[in-house]
């Protein structure tokens, strides 16, 4: 079994006889891989093991399990046509990533930010702020975390419709979205990174929104074109946005989003609670068990499609 990156806590001591192996960049990587049938991708921002990957080297081995709940760093041609079982870190981030997007939602309603900046400046300017019963808010990604999105914000009076990839019941179908942006107040997006919503959100669907609208992005940056998303906000076309995540991480210093006074940035932590590593591992160590005695693995990724699409599947 082999890791790359950081040491997850806990794991040696709970991994059993399992031999473990580490890999702390792309050169290490080469020499731990092969004989290993199991690898354990603990940094989500790394594209070492696509740097690195071909056939014969990592010919051993049968399950990659990546402590994310995005498989876009991993899901790459050759690993997705290899015969091994991907599994992802689903689950973990759910109600995090939730608090995390009605906390947005708020500070937009209660004018937070200007509230902060007029404190800093010892400056009394009293204001009417917006409530946020019965405004709507549009939320594409139906999985887990999206649901949970959904759940937490019409909890709080939100009138929320949650968009997947096709229709079910109480989910819009994806080609439904342009028709849903044109009265959304808030539009979250917390879709898997695939070829179908890579740029989902551009000049294009962006005129669709109303002026008042304020985008959040807690999935993965590639859903947005960040340059018309920024033309947008800097010319008052929508009315402001909350990112997490970016087309490149960290984002860089000289990115017009840091000055905007309608952008509140997070640096990619949106589901990064205290404890967060320790349940990640707890995930693989279950998963591990799983698949040393036979069973069947949690969280398995559909390659075609890009992310879990059932409750389970076989090693």
């Amino acid at each position: 079994m082999l890791h790359a990156g950081e040491t997850p806590p806990g794991l040696e001591a709970r991994a059993g006889d399992a031999r473990l192996r580490f890999a702390a960049d792309a050169d290490e990587l080469v020499g731990a891989l092969p004989g290993s049938d199991v690898l354990l991708t603990w940094d989500f921002t790394s594209d070492a093991v696509k740097k690195v990957w071909h056939d014969d080297l990592a010919r051993s081995l049968r399950w990659v399990h990546t402590a994310s709940a995005g498989v876009d760093r991993v899901a790459f041609p050759e690993l997705l046509a290899a015969p091994l079982t991907l599994t992802n870190s689903r689950g973990v981030f759910d109600r995090p990533i939730a608090e995390f997007v009605l906390g947005a939602v708020l500070a937009f309603a209660k004018d937070t930010a200007r509230s902060l900046a007029l404190q800093r400046d010892r400056t009394w300017r009293h204001r009417e702020t917006e409530t946020i019963a019965g405004r709507i808010a549009t939320v594409v990604g139906s999985g887990p975390i999206g649901q949970a999105i959904a759940q937490l914000l019409a909890a709080a009076g939100l009138d929320v419709r949650l968009v997947g990839r096709r229709a079910a019941d109480g989910v819009h179908a994806f080609d439904e979205l342009p028709g849903l942006l044109p009265d959304s107040d808030f539009l979250v997006l917390a879709a898997p990174l695939t070829g179908a919503t890579r740029g989902m959100l551009h000049s294009g669907t962006i005129a669709l929104l109303p002026e008042r609208a304020r985008v959040i992005n807690i999935g993965r940056g590639p859903l947005v074109v960040q340059d018309d998303l920024t033309a947008a906000l800097a010319s008052g076309r929508i009315a402001g946005a909350a990112l997490d995540v970016f087309e490149v991480e960290p984002l860089p210093a000289d990115s017009p989003l840091w000055t905007m006074e309608n952008v509140l940035i997070s640096p990619h932590m949106s589901g990064d609670v205290v404890g967060w590593k320790d349940m990640l591992v707890e995930l693989f160590v279950d998963n591990l068990e799983r698949y040393r005695t036979g069973r069947e693995l949690r969280n398995v990724v559909d390659k075609e499609r890009g992310y879990v699409s059932s409750s389970g599947g076989r090693a």
